[in-house]
């Protein structure tokens, strides 16, 4: 899969998919869960590939949620990542999914490392398209917590969570984690770069960043911001369509 060392970047182009699994078929999930990245091996193009759990409801709660997954992988080109999208692994996911949205992503700009392995921007020539500056965008954060900070961090959970689905311009967030108290992740998409920049810089948020730095909260950290390059399916009741126009209720 990932033939970088930790000293070079990993740069290509991101699939995020978010599924909440029909009833019946949350067995099926929990396998995907208990797999990992195994599961996708010798997918073509393929550089970086988490398979992730979930809070409650799809949010950030301590309490894990029984139907909610995220999976986040990263590729060598939009066509192998848009082939991933349109081949039978995903569509394996919305077969079983009571809601499930699928985007493609170009990065725009990160900072950290996930695993020791650093990541960079997505390369112009890994794109199919010219991308519209306009276009609605996407922010990932993702954290190792020290486990003598975890419930120092747990702490400030619920008025972020809050925080970020009453943000205007957000349209979409859920929390992701490796593990339920110490390796986190929150996936957002905004209308607008002003939107994501608004919630970023004011607010509970911003508050428990702060506090994240300032009492050391993480091992290990990796904040990157994208643009939308397509985006489908339905999640939290609102419909998603391929175009970069943001969902509509």
């Amino acid at each position: 899969m990932n033939t970088t060392t930790p000293d070079q970047a990993l740069s290509g182009v991101l699939v995020m998919l978010l599924v909440d699994y029909a009833t019946p078929h949350r067995p099926w999930g929990w396998l995907r869960l208990a797999q990992g990245a195994a599961a996708l091996k010798g997918t073509p193009g393929l550089l970086f590939a988490k398979v992730m759990g979930s809070g409650q409801d799809g949010g950030f709660s301590l309490r894990p949620s029984s139907s909610h997954q995220g999976l986040v992988c990263m590729f060598e080109s939009q066509q192998q990542a848009q082939a991933f999208i349109q081949g039978p692994q995903v569509q394996a996911y919305r077969d079983r999914a009571r809601e499930c949205w699928v985007g493609l992503l170009d990065i725009t700009s990160v900072r950290g490392a996930w695993d020791r392995q650093s990541w960079g921007v997505t390369p112009p020539n890994c794109l199919n398209q010219a991308v519209d500056d306009n276009t609605p965008m996407a922010a990932l954060t993702r954290a190792s917590i020290r486990p003598a900070k975890a419930m120092a961090f747990w702490r400030r959970a619920p008025a972020s969570q809050a925080s970020l689905s009453q943000a205007p311009g957000c349209v979409l967030a859920m929390g992701l984690g490796e593990a339920p108290l110490i390796r986190q992740c929150t996936f957002s998409v905004w209308r607008d770069t002003s939107s994501m920049l608004a919630f970023a810089h004011q607010g509970a948020h911003h508050q428990a960043i702060q506090a994240a730095y300032k009492q050391d909260f993480f091992s290990e950290s990796l904040f990157v911001r994208m643009r939308i390059l397509s985006m489908q399916g339905d999640w939290q009741g609102q419909h998603f369509d391929r175009s970069p126009e943001v969902a509509h209720a």
